[in-house]
């Protein structure tokens, strides 16, 4: 009897756990899982899954350890292409070109979007929609801060993330764009009274630690810099003691104007930080937004039901006096 009912209950694991293997995928892969960004993705992915226990789809979230891994997430998305249970795919490119790639080399038969971060224009007919941030818009609203602050304009250096991913350049352009009142520039060097000083902009790959150390070394070399404008939260979210360490001497100057820093992202310390009056403003996003939505997204491509493209999930913005009304992540 004892023999029969451990094999009764063996067959119902194996049968609860071949349904659960059976559940088709829609697949989220992000830039990087050490990144607290994406981990609100995640929550929002969690979140749709546990609303939506009985569907024979899960949210599936994944990517490579580190955001600097592009060749990783490359090689994620490869591999979820082939997996035969992978209904959808919403992908963040790390490097906007080499996702293409992968995506023209795959030639996938399943729906394709992009969250967070977008492929660049001329691939974008490799997916059906995109999800996230007005990324060019948020560029504008940190240039706005920083020329609102400093009308006549002065020396600036941006701070961006990875060289190829396409939402952090639209964001460096459109700052470029509304400090100096013309468009496309990748330069500037007087126009609008804005000059960006040797050096800049940096690339951190989105590395808070190293972002910090970035702009020390800015610091030190340009004393009278007047600005920093930061294309994503990386050094407050990922760095937030040696950050408050660097700018702490400076809070007389960010609170009187003298210096700017407007910074993308309202997540982890950064809300915090903008309280201690240690950042001129926060444009945030909303990737826990992105993590919930991309699930039905997907699941409205793969019906065949029309899906806008972009998809929108607006901006957030806070100031030291707005901290306590700002929506953090």
């Amino acid at each position: 009897m004892r023999k029969a009912l451990l094999l009764a209950a063996a067959v119902l694991a194996l049968s609860a756990g071949t349904a659960l293997a059976q559940k088709k995928q829609l697949v989220i892969v992000v830039k990087g899982l050490d990144n607290p960004f994406f981990e609100a993705i995640n929550q929002g992915c969690q979140k749709w899954n546990r609303e939506n226990p009985d569907s024979e789809y899960e949210c599936f979230y994944t990517g490579p350890a580190s955001t600097s891994d592009e060749a990783g997430e490359a090689q994620i998305v490869q591999d979820m292409l082939s997996k035969p249970d992978t209904a959808a795919i919403a992908i963040s490119p790390s490097n906007a070109k080499l996702i293409a790639q992968t995506l023209r080399t795959a030639n996938p038969t399943i729906p394709v979007m992009t969250v967070d971060a977008d492929l660049a224009p001329e691939d974008s007919e490799l997916r059906q929609t995109y999800l996230g941030t007005d990324n060019y818009l948020m560029g504008q609203r940190i240039g706005e801060y920083i020329k609102k602050a400093k009308p006549e304009g002065g020396k600036i250096c941006l701070i961006l993330g990875n060289p190829g991913a396409d939402n952090i350049l639209r964001r460096a352009q459109g700052t470029r764009d509304v400090l100096t009142g013309q468009e496309g520039l990748t330069e500037l060097n007087g126009e609008g009274g804005w000059t960006e000083v040797a050096g800049c902009p940096v690339f951190t790959n989105d590395d808070g630690a190293k972002g910090v150390q970035a702009m020390t070394d800015i610091l030190a070399a340009n004393p009278d810099l007047d600005a920093f404008a930061l294309e994503g939260g990386w050094p407050l979210f990922g760095a937030p003691q040696p950050y408050r360490d660097l700018f702490r001497p400076m809070a007389d100057r960010i609170a009187s104007n003298d210096f700017v820093i407007s910074a993308a992202d309202t997540i982890g310390e950064e809300v915090a930080i903008a309280r201690e009056g240690l950042v001129t403003a926060l444009v945030g996003q909303r990737p826990f937004e992105m993590g919930y939505k991309a699930p039905q997204v997907m699941l409205d491509l793969i019906a065949g039901k029309p899906v806008e493209d972009p998809v929108y999930t607006g901006l957030d913005e806070c100031t030291k006096d707005t901290v306590d009304t700002c929506i953090q992540k």
